[in-house]
């Protein structure tokens, strides 16, 4: 079985991209990553994540974000509400964080250079994206020519890296139908960029809107309980 590192937020891309490549074959080692994100449930969702998708290994490295801020996700900044979709893909938001999936796939790297694993998995979308520049193919693209240039297997021929994006063709409403397919607890999953305390999403964030539009669009009842608008 080849082995295969998988980024896991919680939320419900990178869990139906790691229950994708569980589909492929793959023994997947998931790798969650403590930023400082303002929206600390998804950490301990992804810890039941793991657990419930039958991942060989999973790995929560803290790389603390908020020392550099510059996002509403890292920073005393406000995240933005009840954003239409058109609004949101014009620019790139405040929930953007510098330089995240950067750093991201550079941990994903050691990490699958030192497990001699050939495949990283990364539930990044170029369709319901919000405007982030390192969910584009050309991003993804160039990481891994750069990753087939910086590591030992890479450079000795042995093995070239590659990094999977299932999902970056596909809407919010194709990601929650193809999560279905793969039998996703939605109810395990968490998307909000502003949860109160108890974890709860705010259901009103560009992330839980595109979600709500994608379960809406997918004809599928989401099971998170959201604020009565």
């Amino acid at each position: 079985m080849k082995r295969a590192v998988c980024l896991l937020s919680g939320g419900l891309d990178s869990t139906t991209c790691l229950a994708h490549a569980r589909s492929e074959g793959y023994e997947c080692y998931a790798l969650t990553v403590d930023y400082g994100q303002r929206h600390r449930v998804e950490i301990e969702v992804a810890r039941l994540v793991a657990r419930a998708s039958g991942a060989a290994g999973h790995e929560i490295i803290s790389v603390d974000l908020r020392r550099f801020g510059g996002s509403a996700l890292t920073a005393d900044i406000d995240v933005p509400k009840h954003r239409a979709v058109e609004e949101m893909g014009q620019g790139i938001p405040v929930t953007y964080v510098p330089a995240r999936n950067t750093v991201f796939l550079s941990l994903a790297l050691a990490w699958a250079e030192a497990l001699d694993a050939g495949d990283i998995f990364l539930g990044v979308n170029a369709i319901d994206y919000s405007g982030y520049p390192d969910c584009r193919p050309e991003y993804i693209e160039a990481f891994e020519r750069m990753a087939n240039l910086a590591t030992k297997a890479g450079v000795e021929g042995r093995q070239r890296l590659r990094i999977h994006t299932p999902l970056i063709q596909l809407t919010k409403a194709g990601i929650v139908k193809r999560a279905a397919e793969l039998g996703v607890d939605f109810g395990l999953t968490s998307s909000c960029y502003d949860p109160d305390e108890s974890g709860r999403p705010c259901g009103d964030c560009d992330s839980c809107l595109l979600r709500r539009r994608g379960f809406a669009e997918a004809g599928l009842k989401d099971p998170l309980e959201y604020p009565q608008s």
